[in-house]
This record gives structure tokens, sequence and C-alpha cells, in this order.
């Protein structure tokens, strides 16, 4: 029940006057008038409940909580410095008091106690090093070449320090760099593709609007010409889609059934047709037993595609392409991809997967590649948690193997933590189209 306060006292006896004094001038005897003064009283008690908040008091806070006094918990200088990845210093001064491993691996175990001058050796910084720049300057990174290896950029970061000391720390920005690289190398590449063919078309149709179109011969063949660009165009745009789907979903593990024999097979029918060879040109060898993976129908059958038709393309045609598949252990498949070709130089065997990297660029163009072939299987093998592989020797052709996991549900519950807990996709060594 709500405290009766003086406030809700008041309102009830104004109230109780006010009904009272009403009925009186209404000419009512004395029992109605004191009736009417017992509820107004009752009226008003509950008008003043109702209309007036509670006035009680919030509870007390309850106590802070105690800092803790026994610094034994907490972890000393070294294990923090330690617990930094990047190169790390605290210099008092000019002199470094403090190095973390990284920065010992980096520039050496001499650096305690030398000048911080002679520890980070390089010019641009010695400024703000030495504490000449100013706090505000200090405060901005900056970016750094040469310390460590010749071309490797890192990041000068300087924090102020009380008792004049300060802690620096060299971030490093090669991987920034080369993502950055890559991406500008790519757009640079992409475009040079697409307006290749474009600049080719339009001499084309300039040719045919000054006259040439009333030779039929002649129109015929710019014709043809035009077509083969504009398919080329097509072609790339296609793979770049390709790619571009390919890398949304990388994060997202496929999980549809898949029955590798009959997606093979028709994979590779399908590419015998599509590059103009007969279907006795790819010879297939099954496995034992049916053979179920973990994936995505559409990027597999991507993934076949692209291996048998760069080894049509780049192999002998006297000797089939021959392909194969079938479980290499409990938990993984392999698929193989053999040509007797000419085979690939070791040298460009690490960039292979690089998009639009070719070993000729002008037979990758001419025999319709688009220099994104392999950079779409490796995609596709990040995704499914697999592993890309090539052997490859000049003069004696080409073997690429692709490793990927079996369906979960065909193992058992104990052989499930093997895949669930597989090692991250890796790439020995690959080719794209070339």
């Amino acid at each position: 029940m709500p405290q009766i306060t003086p406030l809700r006292a008041i309102v009830a006896l104004l109230t109780t006057f006010a009904i009272g004094y009403a009925a009186y001038a209404l000419g009512a005897g004395p029992l109605p008038v004191i009736l009417a003064c017992i509820g107004g009283l009752i009226g008003g008690a509950i008008l003043g409940s109702s209309t007036i908040e509670d006035q009680s008091d919030p509870p007390p806070p309850g106590p802070a909580p105690k800092p803790i006094s026994d610094e034994s918990l907490f972890p000393t200088l070294e294990e923090l410095m330690n617990a930094i990845d990047d190169p790390s210093l605290i210099i008092v001064g000019r002199r470094v008091v403090r190095a973390n491993p990284a920065a010992l691996g980096l520039l050496g175990t001499h650096i305690i106690g030398e000048d911080v001058r002679l520890a980070i050796r390089h010019p641009a910084a010695a400024e703000r090093l030495t504490g000449e720049a100013g706090a505000e300057e200090s405060r901005v990174a900056m970016e750094l070449m040469g310390i460590g290896e010749v071309e490797r950029p890192w990041e000068l970061i300087i924090h102020e320090l009380k008792g004049n000391a300060r802690f620096i720390r060299l971030a490093d920005r090669s991987s920034a760099h080369a993502a950055e690289k890559m991406r500008a190398d790519f757009v640079a590449n992409a475009s040079h593709e697409l307006r290749t063919p474009l600049a080719s078309l339009l001499g084309y149709i300039e040719t045919l609007q000054d006259g040439a179109a009333k030779d039929k011969k002649t129109r015929n063949r710019f014709l043809e010409i035009m077509h083969g660009e504009a398919s080329r165009m097509q072609r790339l745009i296609g793979d770049l889609m390709s790619l571009s789907r390919i890398e949304a979903e990388k994060y997202r593990a496929p999980a549809e059934d898949i029955d590798l024999g009959p997606l093979i097979e028709e994979a590779c029918r399908a590419t015998c047709i599509e590059s103009g060879f007969e279907s006795t040109s790819v010879e297939i060898r099954p496995a034992t037993g049916a053979v179920h993976i973990a994936g995505d129908r559409v990027q597999i059958t991507q993934l076949v595609s692209n291996l048998v038709g760069n080894a049509l393309k780049y192999g002998k045609g006297a000797d089939p392409v021959m392909v194969g598949y079938g479980s290499i252990s409990e938990t993984m498949v392999r698929i193989t991809v053999q040509d007797h070709g000419e085979g690939i130089a070791a040298e460009h065997l690490p960039r292979l997967t690089e998009r639009f990297y070719r070993i000729d660029p002008g037979r990758s163009r001419s025999l319709g590649g688009t220099g994104l072939g392999l950079a779409i299987v490796k995609h596709i093998v990040e995704r499914h948690r697999g592993r890309l592989n090539i052997e490859s020797e000049t003069g004696r052709g080409t073997k690429v193997s692709v490793d990927l996991p079996k369906k979960p549900s065909a193992m058992s519950s104990s052989r499930n933590e093997s895949v669930t807990k597989a090692d991250a996709p890796s790439l020995i060594a690959t080719r794209d189209s070339r």
C-alpha cells in the first residue's frame, strides 16, 4: 500500500469537503451527506495514491569493488613485451633499454644499450627516434623500407612515455603491400585483356565502314575475326565473374553430397566437345566403388573442366589425357589430370596460379585462354579445404593433383574430427592457363 503523505491527506480532505458541500447544496438529508463524505474520503485516498509518485528512497548502492592490491598478479614489463608479435623497443633518452624477441631477431641481439639510431639504421627516421621531430609528429605512423630486407615495408610507430622514455614499434606491412600490388596488377591486367579485343573490334568495324564490307570474302573474314574477339571478351568476363563468386563464398564450406564418378565423366565429355576434341582424347581411370565428397557441384565441374581443358590444349594429341580419381586416405579423395605435353620449367611453377600469368602469352591467347584457369581452380580448392599440387618436367608432361575431403557422413564420428581440423589449403606448385 502506498505511503500516506501530507499531500495525499490534503487531497483526500479537499475531495471530501467538495462532495459533502455538493450534497448539502442539493438539499440532501444528514445520512446522504455523511455517506457522501465517507465516499469522498475513500475517493480522495485513491486519487491521492494514484496521482502522487511513491516518495520512498532508492536502495543504497552496493559496496564498490576493491582494487587488486597484489602486484604479483600483474604481468611484468618483460612478459608484456614478449607478448607483442611486432618488433618493439623501449628507449630512454637515446639508448635501447628493452627489446622483445621479434626486435632482437630483426635488428640483432647487440642493440640493448646502443643508440637507437644504430639499432634502426634509417636516415628518414633519425629525428623521430631521438625525439627531435616533436611529440605531435612522432605520433604519426611513418613508412620505412629496407629494414631487415631490402624491399620489406615497415610502419614506424612511436609512443611517448613518462621519464623521457619512448615505446617504438615496427609493424610489418609486407602482406598489405603485397595484397595492394596484386589488386593493382589485377586491375591493370584485366583492363589490358579487355582493351586489346575491344581495340581490334573497333578497328575492323571502322575498316568495314570505310568500304571493305562490299567485298563479301573480306567481310566474312573480318566478321569471323570479330566474332572470335567478342567470344574472347565473353570468356574473360565469365571467368572474372566466376572468380568473384568463388571468392565471395570462400569462408562457407560446401556440404553437398557429390558422387565424383558421374560428375567427372560428364565434365570430361563436355570439355572435349567444347574444345573440339574427340571423346577418346581423355581416358578416365575410375576408382573401385563410388567416391563421394562434400562440395559444390558447379565448382567441382568447373575445376575438372579447367584442368582437362588445359591438358588437352598443351598435351600431345596422340596421347590421351589421363584423368583418375579415388581415395587416398580415410578422409581424403584425390583427382589427377596428367598430360604428355611439353611440361613446365621449374621457374614458372610458383607463379602459375596468379591471375593472368602466362608462360607463353601469345600462344595462350591464340588457344582461347584467359589467364584465369588455374586461378579459379586454386580458389575452388581453397573453398573446399583441399590441396593443389603439380608435378612437371620439361619434355615429359605435367600432372596436376587435387585432394578434397570426403563427405563427412561417410566417415565415423571419430574421423569427422580429422576433417574438421584439416590443415588450411596448401598450394605446392600449380599452373594456370598458359
